[in-house]
């Protein structure tokens, strides 16, 4: 029992100073919601419901379940650097460009190749039932 109080209270205490640090990710990437994402600042893309609007930093990998760590942040912007099992990995920089858009630039490795790319996602609203 002795053995647990101890990693609990690391994580209880990293926690803590995560929420009082105020790393966050953007106003616009809370909460779960229909989003259009797409290669273009026009729009056009693909509609996915999202659940955690977070997997849109590791967009290369959002079949995958990822570790991530917020590196810095503001209310409007943030750095992310993510690791997925099978050794992909990358780096996020995610800024609100309103309150229900983002745009993410990310580079890093996925299937043991180099990717960079940038994608731009407005939240259109709740997820359709159907």
């Amino acid at each position: 029992m002795v053995s647990l109080i101890r990693p609990l209270r690391l994580v209880v205490c990293a926690a803590f100073a995560l929420l009082v640090g105020g790393a966050s990710l953007p106003s616009a990437m809370v909460g779960p919601g229909e989003w259009e994402v797409s290669k273009s600042a026009t729009g056009g893309g693909e509609r996915v419901c999202l659940s955690d609007p977070a997997i849109l930093m590791q967009w290369e990998h959002r079949t995958e379940q990822c570790d991530r760590d917020i590196l810095s942040s503001s209310p409007d912007r943030a750095e992310v650097h993510y690791s997925c099992p099978g050794g992909g990995f990358g780096t996020s920089h995610v800024e609100s460009l309103t309150p229900r858009s983002v745009r993410v630039d990310s580079q890093g490795i996925a299937d043991r190749y180099p990717f960079a790319l940038t994608i731009y996602a407005h939240r259109v609203g709740p997820c359709d039932p159907h």
